[in-house]
């Protein structure tokens, strides 16, 4: 990785050379048709193609690379930024990142996330040399200064501070100077609560007069928290109930190998007193950002670890969330200090998840989309994969000769394709089907979902936005006409449940109808474009579980009666004007008997064209004949799937498990003959 290093205030340039590791990703794999795979042949299938990677980097590599940067600029000289040569070509009109980093300042605590940030961000990182002694103000003004000569260069695209610790007290200072540009705020773990934490001049410094030349060791193990010894490394002797002191050193005992060379540099470059006057910024740095939080405007991701033994930050980010107006918070319980140099932490998919992401004035949920790498589906569905194994879904589809396929063969590679099927109670089908189809055809299937996913209209019992983190990330889009003629404009496959949260909170006795509304809402859309139609059925969900309470029992419980008028107040409501069922979609949850697992069965029908047929249908009557074709193409194939299961042998888990006992637990298990 070749560095390049302009110094902002002196207008001078010098180049860093940290490393020569070039990192050429595959292409894309193509989808796969034609043959039955198992679910671990289809993991494996998916974990092959194009990948997020991290460029082969380590922790490791973080302090070698941190340890020639800090040599590099021989501990002095003003701060500068650069830009990471090893980010390579981006998208178009990426937006700027401005990383700004913690106390001891390399710049490099986003090295594991280059890679793949580089992809869609102009990635820039300040640097301040550790013998500088520039003031916390004149930080502000560097960084202000760069903000607004870029924002007038390009004032459509936002530009993003990403502030770890101390660089989130100065992310939060020029946010608070700057209301007048569109700037979006990444906080991790910051150093706002310094005066909080234990890293006091009291308890750090205590023996700063009869050591003043140089940080003895103890000293430099604290700095081996500070400057990034991940939670993993903590974890063990945290256990043990020791003191800070007494982790520090355990830690240093199982890191020495690869951190000494660069404690070594520390120690020939850092005082005691720099040490101290680097803490004193940053107690001055914490006032100053929290003097001015009212004046942030700016939209705030907040990313907090609950493993910082350094910060206070889970108490912290709570506390921020409530005095930032536009700000939303994310936890990683697992995680310590150094956020970003943790294993498995990938800010793009984070950012995905908390449609944190844009590249204009506003969000666009459709060319703002970032389709997940394998490692990032990986990541998503692993923790849900569970729903798969336990219900084996068979999936069918059929040819455009007609025949029925073991396989997603009959699904078109190109779109803009539109699925539309039955939603089974609480949307239990999500998981294999969309999960199926990116791993067997490397298809993104872009869901319309409701707004509940997306925003609030006020705080109340509805969960978290980032319970439907996993959702976004693999292409949820909130439901609305503009929505869909640019998912149709951009050719993509899109997933559409028109009987939406009433039949997914269908009733008891009302399992695989129909709640669709009269109106034919989505053929004049689909002909404009000449979409395909896939009308398709999902069958399983009276195999895994017996409505025991429905919306009709909870509602004769009058406290229950009331919570669920509050969840549905804090919501958007969909659908209010229409008549029918359709329009009552009041928020409720359901309670359900468990039953031993059955099996899910899908069956996508044969598509049927729109293409060339945008004249004709805009003919009400014919529109209206062909969006019955499809309701009726929906409800055979669900009649289809519900009398062929009678013939399967293996739809019970019992009968399956035995099957997998003598054939493998990775076997493909047959199903009733076609």
């Amino acid at each position: 990785m070749y560095i390049s290093v302009a110094a902002s205030g002196a207008n001078a340039a010098i180049s860093a050379v940290a490393g020569s590791r070039h990192v050429a990703s595959p292409a894309p794999g193509k989808p796969r048709h034609s043959v039955i795979k198992t679910e671990k042949q289809l993991r494996e299938s998916a974990a092959e193609k194009t990948s997020f990677s991290t460029g082969g980097l380590t922790l490791k590599h973080y302090f070698q690379q941190s340890l020639e940067l800090i040599m590099a600029s021989d501990g002095g000289g003003p701060p500068r930024w650069f830009s990471p040569l090893e980010c390579g070509a981006r998208m178009k009109d990426s937006p700027l990142l401005l990383y700004l980093p913690g106390l001891i300042g390399v710049g490099l605590g986003l090295i594991l996330q280059h890679e793949r940030l580089g992809k869609i961000f102009d990635i820039w990182c300040l640097h301040i040399p550790i013998r500088d002694r520039t003031s916390f103000t004149d930080l502000v003004k560097q960084v202000e200064d760069t903000v607004r000569s870029e924002y007038s260069g390009k004032p459509n695209r936002p530009i993003y501070l990403v502030g770890e610790s101390f660089g989130g007290c100065l992310a939060l200072a020029v946010a608070a100077l700057n209301n007048d540009i569109d700037l979006k705020l990444i906080l991790a773990n910051p150093a706002t609560s310094f005066t909080k934490s234990q890293l006091q001049l009291q308890t750090l410094l205590p023996s700063s007069i009869m050591f003043p030349q140089r940080l003895t060791s103890s000293f430099l193990d604290v700095l081996n928290l500070l400057s990034g010894t991940t939670s993993k490394m903590v974890a063990a002797t945290m256990r043990k109930q020791l003191s800070l002191e007494q982790v520090i050193g355990e830690i240093s005992q199982d890191t020495y190998t690869f951190l000494s060379p660069y404690l070594s540099v520390l120690s020939d470059v850092l005082t005691v007193k720099m040490l101290e006057w680097k803490l004193r910024m940053v107690k001055s740095a914490a006032a100053f950002a929290n003097s001015r939080l009212h004046a942030v405007k700016a939209e705030a991701l907040i990313l907090i670890s609950g493993q910082d033994h350094l910060l206070p930050s889970r108490e912290e980010g709570e506390r921020l969330s409530q005095l930032l107006p536009k700000c939303d918070i994310r936890i990683f319980n697992d995680c310590g200090h150094a956020l970003f140099l943790e294993e498995g932490i990938n800010l793009v998919s984070i950012l995905v998840g908390a449609s944190f992401y844009r590249r204009g004035k506003s969000l666009d949920y459709v060319s703002d989309y970032l389709p997940p790498s394998p490692s990032e589906f990986q990541k998503v569905y692993e923790p849900l994969r569970w729903i798969e194994v336990a219900t084996n879904p068979v999936m069918l589809s059929t040819m455009e000769s007609g025949k029925i396929v073991r396989n997603l063969s009959g699904i078109p590679s190109e779109g803009p394709v539109l699925f539309v099927g039955y939603h089974m109670m609480l949307g239990l089908e999500l998981i294999p089907l969309v999960s199926r189809i990116w791993m067997e055809r490397n298809i993104v299937l872009r869901g319309i979902a409701h707004p509940l996913m997306f925003t609030k209209l006020k705080e109340g019992n509805l969960p978290n936005l980032s319970a439907f983190d996993t959702f976004r990330v693999m292409g949820a889009v909130p439901v609305s006409a503009p929505n869909l003629y640019k998912l149709f404009s951009s050719k993509s496959h899109v997933l559409l449940y028109p009987g939406g949260m009433r039949e997914a909170l269908h009733r008891k006795g009302e399992e695989y109808k129909l709640f669709w509304p009269e109106e034919a809402e989505f053929v004049k859309m689909a002909a404009r474009f000449g979409a395909k139609i896939i009308p398709f059925g999902s069958v399983g969900e009276d195999d895994i579980g017996q409505l025991l309470l429905d919306y009709d029992d909870l509602r004769r419980i009058p406290y229950l009666k009331a919570a669920m008028e509050d969840l549905t107040n804090e919501t958007v409501k969909l659908r209010s004007d229409a008549g029918g069922e359709v329009s009552n979609q009041e928020i409720h949850l359901p309670i359900i008997l468990p039953k031993v697992p059955g099996r899910f069965y899908f069956f996508f029908g044969k598509p049927i064209e729109t293409e060339g047929r945008r004249q004709e249908l805009r003919n009400k009557e014919k529109c209206d004949m062909l969006y019955l074709e499809v309701k009726r193409d929906v409800e055979k194939c669900i009649g289809y799937l519900q009398e062929k299961r009678k013939n399967d042998p293996y739809r019970n888990i019992l009968a399956r498990l035995a099957y997998q006992a003598v054939h493998g637990f990775d076997s493909e298990i047959p199903t009733f003959l076609l």
